[in-house]
């Protein structure tokens, strides 16, 4: 199969922050030592090895997952147990399908170098809409007030989920270094989950100082993805809110991994 590579324009400007309503998420200096968490891996699903997964949600019981590549990318529901997907809708054969999150019954999912994302209803996948945004869509996630966009360079902007102005822009740094090429994104107990592309490490941000607050390696993970392809990267934060549960996968992986983060 032919390698998707990424390009983009890495913006590492520090803008300043606007003030943000209160999270969950610890106040913290953004130039302290970063802590090293670990993992534990508490079940394995089977997952479509031809899935080139660029997001992932879990949501009422449900596993929503957006495909990438040129021709391939779709937005899908998938039985969590059995890896089969449910539901579908392909994306015209131009667009590159990248990041997606639910917010207000509506699911909304980016495209890669078009500037379009799309809008479904969240329970019949019938499309609404579409919006407009500069940049490339990388991820996507919501803090249930804001749609949370990254483009592979250090910056997460906040949208208005009615107008699609950015509302603010946060600089992601770790050490008081910018963190470069944030990908697939996850809102979790107040923070901001980010893969990092072309890693095999996650970080969780501070969403009101752009502070990586904790990083997590899950090379382990990878050596067991059973996936070979040198595109095959780790991309997929889902969380299931109502038990706690976190789900991690990978571009074309076979597996779909329960996860417990240990602090």
């Amino acid at each position: 199969m032919i390698s998707i590579i990424k390009f983009t324009t890495v913006l590492v400007t520090v803008i300043g922050l606007s003030s943000c309503q209160p999270g969950k998420a610890t106040r913290v200096d953004p130039d302290r030592a970063v802590p090293n968490y670990s993992y534990e891996i508490v079940k394995i699903y089977p997952h479509d090895p031809d899935a080139f997964t660029q997001g992932l949600v879990f949501r009422d019981g449900k596993l929503l997952e957006s495909t990438g590549e040129e021709g391939r990318s779709s937005l899908r529901s998938v039985d969590l147990d059995s890896g089969q997907t449910v539901k579908k809708v392909d994306l015209a054969s131009q667009y590159f399908g990248e990041g997606m999150t639910v917010l207000n019954k509506k699911i909304y999912q980016l495209t890669w170098q078009h500037h379009i994302g799309f809008i479904y209803d969240y329970q019949t996948f019938e499309r609404l809409g579409d919006f407009n945004y500069e940049g490339e869509g990388w991820g996507l996630t919501t803090d249930g007030q804001s749609l949370i966009l990254s483009d592979g360079s250090n910056r997460l902007r906040f949208l208005d989920p009615n107008t699609f102005r950015v509302i603010r822009t946060v600089p992601v740094t770790e050490n008081g270094k910018p963190v470069l090429q944030l990908n697939e994104l996850e809102f979790i107990n107040g923070e901001i989950y980010s893969n990092i592309w072309h890693s095999t490490r996650i970080v969780s941000i501070n969403p009101q100082n752009g502070a990586v607050t904790a990083s997590i390696d899950f090379a382990g993970l990878v050596s067991q993805s059973g996936a070979h392809d040198e595109e095959a990267v780790l991309n997929g934060i889902a969380y299931d809110d109502a038990s706690g549960r976190i789900f991690v996968t990978g571009k074309l992986w076979p597996k779909l991994f329960e996860i417990k983060i240990k602090k």
